[in-house]
C-alpha cells in the first residue's frame, strides 16, 4: 500500500486524484489533505472518507473546519489540523522515503504558492507527482537542487506525463535534468499539443469583448477556472514549454507547439531517425494522475481506451503566433534569464485574477504580461528568496500597468 499526501485535494486535481484512489482500494494510504480553504465543507468530507489522519489549510480556518467535521462526521475523531502560510508545506515534507520505496505527494495547488511545498516533498524523499507546473516555471534550478534521488518527479500535465510515457520507447534516464541519453541525443524534438482552446481560428480583433464565461468554456478539457483561462490564451501551453524543457533536460528550441483540437494524442516525441511516439487516450485527467500516483506501474481500468474500431480522424495544424503570442513570451522568457519566468508567471496570474473578476479586457491579459516582461532587468539570484523577489516585483508592476 502507498502512501499518499494530496495538496490541492478540493480542485479539480486533487478531486480526481480522489477518484482513482477510491476505485483502486488497498492500493494507497490517504495520509494527508491540503487545500486552499475556499471549500471546506468538501475538505472535512473528504477527511472523512478517506480516515485521513492530517490536514492543512492555507488559510485560519480551523474553527470552520471543525464546525464542517462535527456536522458531517459526527464524534469521529477529528484529524491534525494545521493552517497558515506554512501548513501545505509542512503537510508536503512529512513524508520520508527512497527510490527504491516512497509516499507520493501529489501537488495539485495552482499558482506559484505550490513552490514552497513542491521544495519541501523533494527534500523530504518521496516521490512527487506534479501538477503544479508554475514551480518548475518559477523555480527550476532550486527544484533540481532540492532532489533526493534521481526520477523523484512524476509529471501529472496530460502533456508532459505523455512526453515521460513516449520517452520510454527510447533510450534515457528518467528524471528532472538527466540526459535523454548519454552523449549524443537519440531524441530529436518534443511536441506539445494544444487543444487550441475555444478561440481556435479567431482573429485578434474577434478577440477584444471576449468575456470570462466565454473564455472559462473550453471544447475538450474540464479545468478550474484560472488553468481554463491559460488554455485559452495558450500561455498554459507556454508555461508548459518551460516545464517541458527543464524536466527532460532539452533546448527549448527543440520543443515545438502544435494545435491538435480533438486532444486525444497528448504529446509526442520525435526522434533522430525520423520516428515518432505519441501517447493517445480521450481527454481525461485521471489517467495521468493515476500514473503520477502509481508510476512505474499502471492501474488496471483508469480511463476509457480510444474506440479503434469507431470511424474517426485527428488533426494537427499550427498554432497562430500573432493572434496567440503567449508562446512566444515563454520562450523569450526562458531564454532572457534564470528568473524571468516567474516574472511572466506571476504577471500572468494577476492579470488573469483581474479579467475573472471583470476589471480588464481579455486583451489585456497577454498584452500586460509581454510589458511587465519586456521591462524585467533580469538581476537577482535563482535563490528561493531570489524567486520570491522577482514574483513580487511582476506582481506589483503588472499592478501598475493595468492601473489596479
Amino acid at each position: 500500500m502507498r502512501d499518499v499526501v494530496l495538496l490541492g485535494s478540493t480542485g479539480s486535481i486533487g478531486t480526481q486524484a480522489l477518484d482513482v484512489i477510491a476505485a483502486h482500494p488497498g492500493q494507497f494510504r490517504v495520509c494527508g489533505l491540503g487545500a486552499g480553504g475556499g471549500q471546506i465543507d468538501l475538505l472535512a468530507a473528504q477527511a472523512a472518507t478517506f480516515d485521513v489522519p492530517r490536514v492543512a489549510i492555507a488559510a485560519d480556518k480551523a474553527d470552520e473546519f471543525a464546525h464542517a467535521w462535527s456536522a458531517i462526521a459526527g464524534t469521529k475523531p477529528m484529524p491534525e489540523v494545521a493552517c497558515g502560510k506554512d501548513a501545505m508545506a509542512q503537510l508536503a515534507g512529512s513524508l520520508t522515503g527512497t527510490a527504491e520505496e516512497s509516499g507520493v505527494v501529489l501537488n495539485g495547488i495552482t499558482g506559484s504558492i505550490g513552490l514552497r511545498p513542491t521544495l519541501a516533498a523533494l527534500e523530504s524523499g518521496a516521490t512527487l507527482a506534479l501538477a503544479n507546473k508554475e514551480s518548475l516555471v518559477v523555480g527550476g534550478g532550486l527544484i533540481a537542487d532540492a532532489m533526493a534521488w534521481q526520477g523523484q518527479i512524476v509529471p501529472v500535465d496530460s502533456e508532459h506525463s505523455a512526453l515521460a510515457q513516449a520517452l520510454g520507447a527510447g533510450r534515457h534516464e528518467k528524471g528532472l535534468t538527466s540526459r535523454l541519453v548519454t552523449g549524443r541525443s537519440e531524441v530529436r524534438r518534443l511536441v506539445l499539443t494544444a487543444s487550441g482552446g475555444p478561440f481556435r481560428g479567431k482573429s485578434r480583433a474577434d478577440l477584444r469583448n471576449v468575456t470570462a464565461s466565454q473564455a472559462l468554456n473550453h471544447p475538450t478539457w474540464a479545468m478550474g477556472p484560472v488553468v481554463t483561462i491559460n488554455s485559452s490564451t495558450l500561455i498554459n501551453k507556454g508555461l508548459e514549454l518551460i516545464e517541458a524543457a527543464l524536466l527532460f533536460d532539452i533546448d527549448p528550441q527543440d520543443i515545438t507547439v502544435v494545435v491538435h483540437p480533438q486532444s486525444v494524442v497528448h504529446s509526442m516525441v520525435e526522434f533522430v531517425d525520423g520516428s515518432t511516439i505519441a501517447q493517445a487516450s480521450p481527454p481525461d485527467m485521471h489517467l495521468p494522475i493515476a500514473l503520477g500516483l502509481s508510476w512505474p506501474d499502471r492501474l488496471d481500468t483508469v480511463a476509457r481506451p480510444c474506440a479503434w474500431d469507431t470511424p474517426t480522424a485527428w488533426t494537427f495544424e499550427p498554432y497562430d503566433a500573432e493572434v496567440f503570442p503567449a508562446i512566444g513570451l515563454a520562450r523569450e522568457a526562458i531564454a532572457a534569464s534564470a528568473l524571468h519566468p516567474a516574472v511572466l508567471n506571476a504577471a500572468n496570474e494577476v492579470c488573469v485574477e483581474a479579467f475573472l473578476a471583470g476589471r480588464i479586457g481579455y486583451l489585456d491579459i497577454v498584452d500586460t504580461v509581454g510589458r511587465v516582461l519586456e521591462s524585467f532587468d533580469g538581476t537577482g539570484q535563482m535563490s528561493l528568496a531570489g524567486v520570491l523577489d522577482a514574483d513580487a516585483w511582476a506582481r506589483s508592476a503588472s499592478h501598475a500597468a493595468l492601473g489596479l
